[in-house]
């Protein structure tokens, strides 16, 4: 008989057998929804599939867009390159080297307008990643509907906008965490009243794991961002069971398959309970609904082709795991942007899980395992552990001022690599089973030439568009800044006259300071 110790990746440890259930095990689409969010779950509606895709120019982003909107899918995702994330347009001398990159460059709402091209808004649904510059984006893509003819109140879609996680684990942001935090509670406010169905943020887990934390940790410290959220929409006099209906979340998902779906089932539970203790009675308020990506830190540039398997694997946990949105990796995202084939078969991947496998015929097929019950128990409570400490320190802000998550993650990330380079955790292809030749050739490259076509864009705009109004436009959005006014309004009228996402993001370091 082995005396080896089998442990999850965030340490709980693994019996040999599990043979025993202590609690009573409620209905899907019943508080607190460890078993889903809908009665009917997959049988009813199938998760969105979603492709995330942005690139180069706006121009380039559309071609991609449309192929996908071909091959099925059900909804856009869009990856901004890094000066659109941080607030310079592509001529500023901090954006060189890095202009249409790691997604697409938008300078104003001209790139949106292309972005969209021959796309209704009012009929597909939208994520955009982006946080620092989260109410500049949403601004472009209310003045675009408008422009189209839609009725706000009906187009629907994501706004990422969770500042705190760039302080813990990414590093996008641009203000300090407070003024950062009234922006956030701006748009909680004025998408309740203008564009009810848009959800005004996606509570991200997914970078906090790819900066190396546990499943224990992303599933910590997300659900204690969101608190911070909850508690200063509350601060703001906003009713919890109107603006926490519109809070959605955005998940990682690993290799460790039993692990990612009993983190997925303890989220919900979780969630539920927090909302209610803050005074939410509305059901839709207390349910956790969440999108995942499969895990890119997980990718490996040795034996790309491996990476189909993985994230077939990550994908099945979180249809398992219930998840409402699912975005697949490319296979060849360790080495490049993916290509249109990597693309495609990690779009496949998801409809040969929804149509071919079974999974989703039942509600929560894994219900009642003994090892799925007692690990989502065991997962909630170290969980909880980790938000107990972080509310004893008064919250995820003063938790990430003080650096306490941060050090968390990077003590989590070091334990991993050093797993890695010692054999214990074996990485197939990488420290084990490995080859030479990893053969595969055709990998995306981005043209070099890009900021020089976006420069002289912004230079035509700025030629053509009322430099007067835009002034006067800059100027009241300043002064609403000083105040205690809603910014979203103002910055909405500056982007219709064709204010550019840096003008706008300027005059809030104006005023704001940088962090």
């Amino acid at each position: 008989m082995s005396n080896k110790k089998f442990t999850t990746t965030s340490g709980i440890e693994i019996k040999e057998v599990y043979t025993k259930l202590n609690a009573p095990i409620e209905a899907p689409g019943e508080f607190p929804y460890t078993r889903g969010i809908q009665k009917d779950m997959y049988r009813g509606r199938l998760w969105t599939m979603r492709q995330y895709a942005g690139f180069s120019t706006a121009e380039e982003s559309n071609k991609r867009y449309h192929y996908l909107l071909k091959q099925g899918t059900m909804g856009l995702s869009v990856a901004f390159d890094l000066p659109t994330q941080i607030g310079y347009d592509s001529d500023h001398e901090m954006a060189e080297g890095e202009v249409g990159k790691v997604g697409v460059a938008i300078d104003s709402l001209k790139d949106i307008e292309i972005l969209f091209d021959g796309i209704e808004l009012e009929k597909i649904t939208t994520s955009m990643t982006i946080n620092a510059t989260a109410s500049i984006l949403l601004a472009m893509y209310i003045a675009l509907a408008k422009k189209q003819g839609a009725d706000i109140r009906q187009i629907s879609g994501t706004i990422q906008n969770d500042i705190l996680k760039e302080y813990a684990a990414r590093g996008t942001y641009i203000y300090p965490p407070k003024p950062s935090m009234r922006i956030i509670t701006d748009i909680f406010e004025y998408c309740s009243k203008e564009v009810p169905k848009w959800n005004t943020i996606s509570i991200s887990g997914y970078h906090i794991r790819e900066a190396g934390s546990t499943a224990v940790q992303e599933l910590a410290f997300t659900l204690a961002n969101g608190k911070a959220y909850l508690n200063a929409a509350l601060e703001k006099g906003l009713d919890i069971n109107v603006f926490a209906k519109r809070l959605s979340f955005f998940f990682n998902c690993h290799n460790n398959f039993f692990e990612e779906i009993a983190k997925f089932r303890a989220a919900r539970r979780m969630w539920a309970k927090i909302t209610k203790e803050l005074g939410a009675t509305d059901e839709k308020a207390q349910m956790l609904r969440f999108h995942t990506q499969t895990g890119g830190s997980t990718l490996t540039a040795q034996q790309p082709l491996n990476n189909v398997i993985r994230v077939t694997n990550q994908a099945m946990a979180a249809v398992l795991g219930g998840t409402q949105s699912l975005h697949t990796n490319g296979y060849d995202e360790a080495l490049s942007l993916p290509t249109e084939a990597a693309a495609k078969i990690a779009l496949r991947t998801q409809q040969v899980i929804a149509f071919e496998s079974g999974v989703t015929e039942t509600v929560d097929p894994l219900a009642g395992s003994y090892f799925v019950e007692t690990l989502t128990d065991e997962i909630e409570a170290a969980a909880q552990l980790y938000i107990d400490k972080i509310d004893a320190m008064g919250g995820s802000v003063n938790a990430i001022e003080n650096g306490y998550i941060q050090n968390e993650i990077a003590d989590a990330a070091y334990q991993y690599q050093v797993e890695v380079e010692e054999g214990s955790r074996i990485i197939v292809g990488v420290n084990k089973f490995t080859q030479e030749k990893e053969g595969i050739n055709d990998v995306f490259t981005i043209d070099e030439s890009i900021r020089t076509i976006q420069t002289e864009k912004i230079n035509k705009l700025k030629a053509e568009r009322d430099n007067q109004a835009v002034e006067k436009a800059l100027n009241d959005l300043m002064n609403a800044a000083k105040s205690s006014d809603n910014l979203m309004p103002f910055i909405l009228s500056a982007v219709e006259v064709y204010a550019t996402l840096g003008e706008i993001a300027n005059v809030l370091r104006d005023v704001f300071g940088e962090y």
